[in-house]
């Protein structure tokens, strides 16, 4: 299978695994020597999550190994709109999903699963005494923000417009994850950053609080697509995703109810 610039994890296979409440065609789908691949893209900010749901459904399904593509969504889009194998999309937005409901690229209208909002990335301990994002503007802070074609772009010049905020970024990345790291490096004071990727980080870095960013929310809809190899199984694995038992793993992470 080609792989695509934003693979970032595949072939997750847990052998031996039992099934423990999984989908029957699913494991009947993967008995014997065979096995199947289910092609996940999914915006930067589920790779925490998606990763450990994908092992989740590969040990409720055994013979289905989860390939997950991680990167921002208008890539994620962008590739599959370029001939990219896919077989279920999540974004960060609904905008993006668009992009492939409007050339009839999804198998069934997407559904909305989590939440998402915005909170300043810093370094531990917030040296810089960083209380809010009138503070971004100051010029020896040094910002960065995700590019205004991604969701977390879109929201953080939302967010700030909203509040008359002018930044100026030293960089503008194409993935929340991008931000994040130029801020656990050291490369950047201070990042516009989803709350989820923030406390996965971890000591990492340290989050401001935004009590606005509740009015400007993300809203992550996930698909399966109309060239899915195996239809019925990107149904299935969209239909995991929506599932009560999968909602406690985003609770964890922080993402909010839809």
């Amino acid at each position: 299978m080609k792989r695509w610039p934003a693979l970032t994890a595949a072939a997750l296979l847990l052998a031996g695994a039992s099934g423990c409440g999984g989908s029957g065609n699913a494991a009947d789908r993967g008995s014997g020597d065979s096995h199947s691949a289910l092609r996940v893209f999914a915006a930067a900010s589920l790779t925490a999550t998606f990763t450990e749901l994908a092992d989740v459904y590969e040990q409720e399904n055994p013979g289905t190994t989860v390939e997950l593509n991680f990167a921002g969504s208008s890539d994620l889009v962008s590739q599959i709109q370029e001939g990219a194998p896919a077989d279920v999309i999540a974004t960060a937005d609904e905008p993006n999903m668009t992009r492939l409901t409007d050339e009839d690229l999804l198998a069934e209208a997407p559904q909305v699963f989590v939440t998402n909002s915005l909170t300043i990335a810093v370094a531990p301990g917030n040296p810089l005494g960083i209380s809010g994002l009138s503070d971004l503007a100051a010029e020896d802070i040094t910002t960065v923000v995700c590019a205004v074609q991604v969701p977390c772009g879109t929201a953080s010049a939302q967010l700030l417009d909203r509040a008359g905020v002018e930044v100026s970024p030293v960089s503008e990345e194409n993935a929340v994850t991008g931000v994040l790291s130029k801020v656990a490096t050291g490369q950047a004071d201070a990042g516009l950053v989803y709350t989820t990727d923030a406390a996965a980080e971890g000591s990492g870095v340290q989050a401001v609080d935004l009590p606005e960013s509740a009015s400007v929310l993300n809203r992550y809809p996930i698909s399966a697509l109309q060239a899915a190899a195996d239809p019925e199984a990107a149904a299935e694995f969209v239909d995991f995703i929506l599932a009560d038992s999968a909602r406690g793993v985003f609770d964890e992470a922080g993402f909010g109810v839809p």
